[in-house]
């Protein structure tokens, strides 16, 4: 039998149209915006059973993100947090959370593919 301590899903590079932004244009307008997850957690049943319902449906993790991507925020940091705060509080499972939201062409003056924030989140209620 196989036993795994951590394994992960991610979700790469989730497109956004949305309206984050400290500038009042940002906030009007909107931007386009990236969300790439990775969320680990013991899947050891999934591998067994091939049952969906043993590991994290990528839909609901897509559904979840989007729903947060939908309310405006000044700041990235709060919507990378609130991402991670929904996603815990989705599956009480879940370890860690790597995730990367990255604000297309920003309006800072430069040539530039993207800006963002990356966040490495622990779940306190999962540690023995």
């Amino acid at each position: 039998m196989i036993q795994m301590e951590l394994g992960y899903i991610f979700l790469k590079e989730l497109h956004f149209h949305a309206f984050h932004g400290v500038m009042p244009q940002e906030r009007k307008v909107g931007g386009d915006f990236l969300v790439s997850v990775r969320i680990g957690y013991d899947f050891t049943k999934a591998m067994q059973t091939d049952e969906v319902e043993d590991t994290l449906n990528y839909a609901e993790v897509y559904a979840l993100i989007d729903e947060e991507m939908r309310h405006p925020s000044a700041l990235l940091e709060h919507v990378a947090g609130r991402i991670g705060k929904t996603l815990f509080d989705y599956n009480s499972k879940i370890q860690t959370i790597d995730l990367w939201l990255t604000k297309v062409n920003p309006p800072m003056g430069a040539d530039s593919t993207g800006a963002g924030v990356e966040l490495h989140l622990i779940n306190d209620k999962t540690r023995g």
